[in-house]
């Protein structure tokens, strides 16, 4: 039986893997006593000889200094920050994108669990660059909206407070600096040469997310026949699945998703200008369910065993 240990299971993301993860038969939870979380050689001793795999929910810096500790060959890291998703070292936890990255979490020692904003973006966008629909350097625009869960702990508080600012009750912009710390992801993976223009939008909605790329179809290298068909091929489900009508009376719903593990890949907009969106939950496919695809992938378990689908 396979060893797990989460560091940093207190938080949103380590708590809900925690959730999914305590009643499963086929692995043994392993964690550290509360006085020695914050132990440097407890630590180290768990994350090398404690443990079989290790889920790092932390701070980029801790992760950074958290992988710097293991030594043994024989552990597996599963990194949920934001600190190893660009890491030659490591492998994108995206198995759907294609079979190198399916392969690559299933013989890895170092696997990066995807950001929530930029699963659904590279989604959308990786299977076009690989067909050849659109060229690499192609100028994108991104508008991702998320439940408020997706900011943690403290932001959660904030939205749940008793007389909370009001500037809370309706959706608001961020990342304005157009420097939002998914953007290296969202251009290294595909490979694309310019960073889309990157909108995020927090709602008053506890979790699902709504990620849209806009394409000009002069900037399709095919039809939107062709932008179909390579969608419906790559995206075949269980988990992330093609879906031709997805509206739901002219509209589309962020929080569609909330509480699942699945990710719906659909296309709108008419011949000039096409809208591509990714629904998901950013606790779901966006953070937890995806780290839990991902473990399953590395023990050589049923992919989708403990999935909400």
């Amino acid at each position: 039986m396979k060893r797990v240990f989460i560091d940093g299971s207190s938080g949103t993301t380590g708590l809900r893997i925690h959730q999914r993860l305590e009643g499963r038969q086929d692995i043994a939870l392993v964690e550290l006593p509360g006085e020695l979380r914050k132990n440097p050689a407890a630590k180290r001793e768990m994350l090398n000889d404690g443990c079989d795999v290790a889920i790092l929910c932390l701070p980029d810096e801790a992760a950074v200094e958290a992988v710097n500790m293991v030594e043994n060959p024989a552990v597996t890291v599963l990194d949920a920050s934001t600190a190893h998703r660009t890491d030659e070292r490591f492998v994108y936890g995206f198995p759907e994108l294609g079979e190198k990255f399916r392969a690559g979490i299933q013989s890895s020692r170092r696997v990066a669990n995807p950001g929530c904003h930029a699963s659904g973006f590279i989604a959308l966008v990786y299977p076009l660059v690989e067909a050849g629909l659109v060229d690499r350097d192609v100028r994108l625009v991104c508008h991702s909206l998320t439940g408020y869960s997706g900011g943690g702990k403290k932001m959660i508080d904030q939205y749940q407070a008793p007389g909370r600012d009001s500037l809370l009750d309706a959706p608001r912009q961020y990342g304005l600096n157009q420097r939002h710390k998914h953007l290296r992801e969202m251009m290294a993976v595909p490979g694309l040469t310019a960073a889309p223009i990157f909108c995020p939008i927090v709602g008053d909605f506890y979790s699902g997310m709504e990620v849209t790329v806009a394409l000009f179809a002069e900037d399709l290298r095919g039809t939107e026949a062709d932008l179909r068909a390579v969608y419906q091929e790559k995206y075949k489900g269980p988990v992330v699945a093609y879906r031709p009508e997805a509206e739901e009376g002219g509209f589309l719903s962020a929080g569609a998703f909330s509480g699942m593990d699945g990710m719906e890949i659909s296309v709108h907009g008419n011949s000039e200008r096409l809208l591509l969106t990714a629904r998901f939950d950013n606790l779901g496919k966006g953070a937890s369910g995806a780290a839990v695809q991902n473990l399953n992938l590395i023990l050589g378990a049923e992919e989708t065993t403990g999935l909400s689908l």
